[in-house]
């Protein structure tokens, strides 16, 4: 074996005689299509190939609701992958209550990930019944505002530094021809900017009501009205989006075809990719710049079980790579998340994911709706808000009405 072999084992920081002894070929499920993901993605194969063994990329285009049904039916009907991407949460419960998802709990222990893992509920999202059954790669955040710099300036405006001056900057950027705001057509994105109004305007103790406590008169109070007048401010400046993929809408923004969108942290992958400097060419509010709080949703791998024997001793080896210092650095950096673990040196952080890991450090956090909510409950918000965007006869009032009835029986 020559140096440079050595060299790229160490820095995967894998120990050799367990990626060697059971090299095998292992298919990764996963909805991460976009150029940033896709380069962040190819992070995680380097490392793991890294090991001996070969990442088998199993990418499914379209977005994690296209890319579930897919993942569970071949795990159902006995297909089942090598590993599969999910959300942090309880989109996997069901498969591992059947028996069909592999218990990490061994390797878990042994890596310390109780120790490492932060916030602990990220691993308390992999937890069932005392049982560890996934492995956390990422902490990304929804609550962001994406601004083009260009845009505004061409529009004769400053950037806004929160939420009111973008509102009042759309009427100039509109003159300009350019579109406020960016909003894609898949139905989450659009429940995804709600929950992001939702947290900058109302509040964190009134996010956890409506979606942890499932409190009804809340969800049909004053405080919850007003997101949904934000909302409605929202749904007018997208008119004229057209686009579909997120990526899509983050797309007009880097162009400065758009003014701005309500996306995740994963839209830095795309600024990245695109040569963009945050704080030059972009620029992004934590909060809306109303309320510097983040969500800590994000994504994990869950390991189906298997009959192969090399290809479970492969898992392992997979589950242990991507808790390892160097690739949750290398793939971090790549996708705009942050890493979970909170002993890992990010020093080549941009300033998007220095404002993150400042409000991290802070505790400003809440969980993601994924994992406060069944998948059944999110899919009836995410099609209630994707007809509010898109068919602007329905008021904020009867839109509130139809939410409290979804709160009102969420699970």
């Amino acid at each position: 074996m020559n140096f440079r072999r050595i060299a790229i084992l160490l820095t995967a920081g894998v120990a050799l005689p367990l990626g060697a002894a059971q090299a095998t070929d292992l298919e990764v499920t996963h909805w991460w299509t976009s150029g940033g993901e896709a380069a962040a993605v190819a992070e995680l194969a380097k490392a793991f190939d890294a090991t001996g063994n070969k990442w088998v990329d199993g990418a499914i285009a379209g977005s994690g609701g296209t890319a579930r049904p897919i993942m569970v039916s071949r795990i159902t009907g006995g297909d089942p992958m090598g590993a599969t991407q999910f959300n942090h949460g309880r989109q996997a419960e069901e498969l591992v209550q059947s028996g069909l998802m592999r218990d990490l709990t061994d390797v878990a222990t042994k890596e310390n990930w109780k120790e490492i893992v932060r916030p602990a509920s990220l691993l308390d999202s992999c937890t069932i019944d005392g049982k560890i059954y996934c492995a956390p790669v990422n902490i990304h955040s929804w609550q962001w505002l994406w601004l083009s710099n260009g845009a505004f300036e061409k529009a004769g405006v400053a950037v806004p530094k929160n939420w009111d001056e973008y509102v009042a900057a759309a009427p100039a950027l509109e003159k300009a021809g350019i579109i406020p705001l960016a909003v894609g057509g898949q139905p989450w994105q659009s429940a995804g900017a709600f929950d992001v109004l939702m947290v900058a305007i109302a509040g964190k103790d009134v996010f956890h009501k409506v979606f942890k406590d499932k409190d009804a008169e809340v969800a049909a109070g004053p405080e919850i009205a007003k997101v949904f007048k934000a909302a409605d401010d929202a749904r007018r400046m997208s008119k004229g989006s057209n686009v579909q993929d997120w990526n899509q809408a983050t797309n007009l923004v880097i162009t400065g075809k758009a003014g701005g969108q309500i996306m995740g942290d994963w839209a830095q992958g795309e600024f990245a990719l695109a040569g963009q400097v945050a704080g030059k060419d972009y620029t992004c509010l934590p909060g809306l710049g109303v309320n510097e709080i983040i969500s800590t949703g994000g994504d994990a791998f869950y390991f189906p079980v298997l009959k192969d024997e090399e290809k479970s001793k492969a898992q392992e080896v997979l589950a242990s790579t991507l808790l390892n210092p160097a690739t949750q650095v290398a793939f971090n950096l790549k996708k705009g998340s942050l890493p979970v673990r909170g002993d890992v040196d990010l020093a080549a952080a941009n300033d998007c994911m220095k404002k993150g890991l400042d409000i991290l450090a802070k505790g400003n956090v809440i969980e993601g709706t994924d994992q406060l909510m069944s998948p059944d409950s999110q899919k009836q918000k995410e099609d209630l808000f994707s007809e509010f965007f898109a068919n602007p006869s329905m008021t904020p009032e009867d839109a509130q009405k139809r939410f409290v009835d979804i709160i009102a029986s969420a699970e």
